[in-house]
Order: C-alpha cells, then sequence, then structure tokens
C-alpha cells in the first residue's frame, strides 16, 4: 500500500465544462458591458428627458436589491459586488418605453433576477437572459404600458411624457411607410420612437466596438443576426420581394441592442464559433418571421429568448461536429 501524507496532495477546484484558465473575472466583464452600455444610456437620457434616466435607475437598484434580498434570505454569500444585476437592471431599463409606470421596472427587475437567475442556480446557470425575458414578461401581462412609446423630447429635464406618444419606425414601416434621409439619419442618432436604450445605432454600435476592442464579445453572432436580418428583410420585402428597407430595419428597433449586447450573454450563448454563427443566424430568421408575418412590429426579443432555448443543442451539435 502507498502511503501518502496529506501535504502531498495538491487542492484543486473541480467545475463543469467548459474549463477556462483566464486572468479576467466576472466583475471586469460585467463592468466592460457596462461602460459600453454608457453611450447609448446616455443619448436615451438626452433624447427622451431625465424620467428616463429615472426608469433606468429604479431598475438598476431594483435588480441590485433583489439579488441582495434573496440571497440574504436564503443564506447565500452575496454577490452583488460582481456587478451582474447592475448589468441585468441597466439592460431591463434600456428595453423599457420612458413612459412605462415606475413600478413595471421593479416588477421586471426582481422577476428577472429571483426567478430567471436565482432559482436556476445564479449567475453562469441561467438559461435564457434575464433582462429579456423579463421584459416578455411584462409585454404579455402589461401590453399597453409596454408599447406606449413617447416622442424624443426637447428639454432634457421634462418629465411629462405621458401627452407627447408617437409610433416606433418598426410599426410605421409595417403600415407602409417609406423612409427618407433625414429618417436615417434620425435612426441612425436615436431621434426617434422607441425603448430608451435601443434608437441610437451609432451609440450601440460604439459600445460594440469597445466590446469588441476589451474582447468580451466576437463578432460571429452580432454580424450573424444583423448580416440575416438585413438579407431577409431585402429579398423578402414587407410586401413584395425586393421592396423593402433592410437598412432602416438594422438601424430602428432593437436589433442592434439585442444583437451586440443579449444574443451575446455568456450564459445563454454557443461556445464554439460556429455555433454562435447558428445563434446569430437562427435570432435573425426568427425576427423576420415576427416582423413581417406577425402582428408585433418587432421580433428581438422573442427570436433571442427562443433561440436561448436551443442553446444547449446548438453545443451539442458543433461539439460532435468538430470531432469529426
Amino acid at each position: 500500500m502507498i502511503n501518502l501524507s496529506e501535504h502531498q496532495f495538491e487542492k484543486k477546484l473541480i467545475a463543469p465544462a467548459p474549463h477556462i484558465n483566464t486572468k479576467v473575472t466576472t466583475d471586469k466583464i460585467m463592468a466592460d458591458v457596462i461602460i459600453a452600455l454608457l453611450p447609448a444610456t446616455f443619448l436615451g437620457i438626452y433624447f427622451f428627458g431625465i424620467r428616463a434616466g429615472l426608469v433606468i435607475f429604479i431598475s438598476v437598484i431594483s435588480a441590485v436589491l433583489a439579488e441582495w434580498l434573496y440571497q440574504k434570505l436564503t443564506k447565500q454569500n452575496i454577490t452583488i459586488w460582481d456587478l451582474s444585476a447592475v448589468l441585468t437592471g441597466l439592460l431591463l431599463g434600456m428595453n423599457l418605453p420612458v413612459s412605462v409606470p415606475i413600478w413595471i421596472p421593479i416588477v421586471g427587475s426582481f422577476f428577472a433576477i429571483i426567478v430567471v437567475k436565482q432559482l436556476f442556480g445564479g449567475l453562469g446557470q441561467n438559461f435564457m437572459n434575464p433582462a429579456l425575458a423579463a421584459r416578455a414578461l411584462l409585454l404579455a401581462s402589461y401590453p399597453v404600458e409596454m408599447t406606449t412609446w413617447a416622442a424624443p423630447i426637447e428639454n432634457i429635464f421634462s418629465i411629462n411624457v405621458d401627452a407627447i406618444t408617437a409610433a416606433t419606425p418598426l410599426a410605421l414601416l409595417s403600415e407602409g411607410f417609406s423612409p427618407e434621409m433625414d429618417d436615417y439619419i434620425a435612426a441612425f442618432i436615436g431621434n426617434i420612437g422607441g425603448s430608451i436604450g435601443e434608437t441610437s445605432a451609432i451609440a450601440l454600435l460604439i459600445g460594440g466596438a469597445y466590446l469588441l476592442y476589451k474582447k468580451v464579445i466576437t463578432w460571429h453572432t452580432p454580424f450573424a443576426y444583423i448580416a440575416t436580418v438585413y438579407s431577409l428583410t431585402f429579398f423578402i420585402g414587407r410586401n413584395v420581394a425586393f421592396t423593402g428597407y433592410p437598412l432602416y430595419e438594422v438601424l430602428a428597433g432593437g436589433l442592434l441592442l439585442g444583437a451586440i449586447f443579449m444574443a451575446t450573454d455568456y450564459s445563454s450563448s454557443p461556445i464554439k464559433t460556429d455555433g454562435k454563427l447558428i445563434m446569430g443566424i437562427g435570432c435573425g430568421i426568427i425576427t423576420v418571421i415576427i416582423r413581417i408575418f406577425g402582428g408585433y412590429p418587432e421580433g428581438v426579443t422573442y427570436a433571442i429568448l427562443l433561440m436561448n432555448l436551443a442553446v444547449p443543442l446548438i453545443d451539442k451539435y458543433s461539439h460532435m461536429a468538430s470531432k469529426q
């Protein structure tokens, strides 16, 4: 019998695959994503007023409080310092109309953190994006509040957004709207109706470029997603083939926010490169189907959530393909 003393054994941390050795920490990744979202956040507040900042602030605080409260009551380690709850609250707030009642982001944040994240094991165990799952719940439960869009305002300090409503660009497209150059410029800058953080294409692209530079995300899913939406809307068109406005479809709505910041979520997106491409293509196909053939003008939320559910299957077959 071999007798080994205790000091001869080196303690190892055993964790599920994939096994990646890196100096990058969770809080650094979350901080980078939050930094990348700041341009779109600030422009959202600029175009929709100080109330947009209030909605986002309440969403973030509610998400952090929900995580702290759940972990305190269940006697778990408090992990609010990893910034993941802050990011979830920020993304949810950016996906809300500025005119929503103040209790909407509170309900959404508690659902996102407690039901979608914590009840499934916490950070890294959630099978879908918590912010998008919360948005889907809010859309189903409070459709009027979640689809009442405010037009951009002239005074950033204005809090009265109820009297000034506007249809979103995608809703206008579904009614036969033909965008002109001024409409493209407005969509690129963000001076259009929509959710707080989704309207400014340039701000979201700047944030995406930052994440690529910091190597927080790769280009595969966002590119595949955006290219699929562009191509399909060009070929199919909303009425007749080759009569669509594919660039406007990309700039307007929540496509850029979803493709760059939510379809790339580590916990609910594929691991391998081919899987990331499949994820993006699948999201693009579902988005176009909902936008053109569905009764709802936007399809990003449901497209990403449906593809989140397919991620285990995508990972399985992309792993098998890499072995052949």
